[in-house]
């Protein structure tokens, strides 16, 4: 009889002990779930804010959700007893290992991270980067895709995009169109610059401010070389450039000006 009562006795001290870790845990729990829904909460309100783009605001609301939660599981488990110092060791060290097998992968993540914050570009934006070309199709977080001029899709990582120049042709609404024309040294300058300015003024697509313009830009081997230089929108950059040196073709010839073009010239001695 004695034997039971101190039995009884001890489960009773087991079960206030345990049963106060764990009532506390549960609190922990509650509070410590609600705290983390309000920090969510309040991360999505700034990222909503400082307009990041949505998948941005997912995957980095997602992984402080995580993050948070796993601090909270340490917390609980501390305050049922459980020694968490080497739960946290493992954690860390699986983590340095999961970042060493994935470093190129993370290389990339950071990059598509500044992308969307600071936001060189836009879809579809046309921009060059990493040798090439193209309007920007999507921008993922690891990934950026670009539709190429020739209709091709190119994926450039975003690890070297983000390290690498990055020239927009889109963002300032206008583009300049370089042109370069050589006409004969014969030619008149004042009248190949007129003739050339006023293909430029016809062209519906060439804007006044800034304005166009043209000159001299070499005194080449066989050819007086013009500068050619137009100004449209960046979306008419293409027919701009084709129509202009059709047109300035065409202009030439009607004012008689002619264009260079290589000559072989035969000697024959008699005997």
């Amino acid at each position: 009889m004695e034997f039971e009562e101190i039995d009884i006795e001890k489960w009773l001290d087991l079960a206030l002990e345990y049963g106060l870790k764990l009532l506390g845990a549960i609190v922990i729990w509650i509070i410590g779930s609600w705290i983390i829904s309000k920090l969510l909460k309040g991360i999505r309100t700034v990222m909503a804010k400082g307009n990041y783009d949505e998948s941005l605001q997912g995957f980095l609301t997602n992984l402080a959700g995580w993050a948070l939660k796993i601090v909270l599981i340490i917390v609980v488990l501390g305050t049922l007893g459980v020694e968490t110092t080497s739960f946290a060791a493992i954690l860390a060290a699986a983590g340095l290992a999961i970042g060493l097998a994935l470093q190129g992968s993370l290389s990339n993540f950071a990059g598509g991270v500044l992308i969307m914050i600071f936001k060189p570009f836009k879809v579809g934006d046309l921009i060059e980067a990493q040798g090439e070309i193209g309007g920007v199709k999507e921008i993922a977080i690891f990934t950026t895709k670009l539709t190429g001029l020739s209709n091709k899709e190119i994926i450039i990582p975003n690890g070297s995009l983000s390290n690498g120049n990055i020239v927009n042709y889109t963002v300032a609404g206008t583009r300049r169109v370089d042109l370069v024309f050589g006409v004969d040294y014969a030619a008149d300058i004042k009248k190949t610059k007129e003739v050339l300015m006023g293909v430029l003024k016809a062209h519906p697509l060439v804007i006044n401010d800034p304005e166009p313009t043209v000159n001299v830009l070499e005194l080449a081997d066989s050819s007086i070389n013009f500068a050619v230089r137009p100004w449209c929108a960046s979306g008419d950059y293409w027919t701009v450039y084709f129509d202009v040196t059709e047109n300035v073709k065409e202009a030439l010839d009607a004012a008689g000006i002619e264009i260079p073009y290589p000559h072989q010239v035969e000697i024959h001695k008699e005997a």
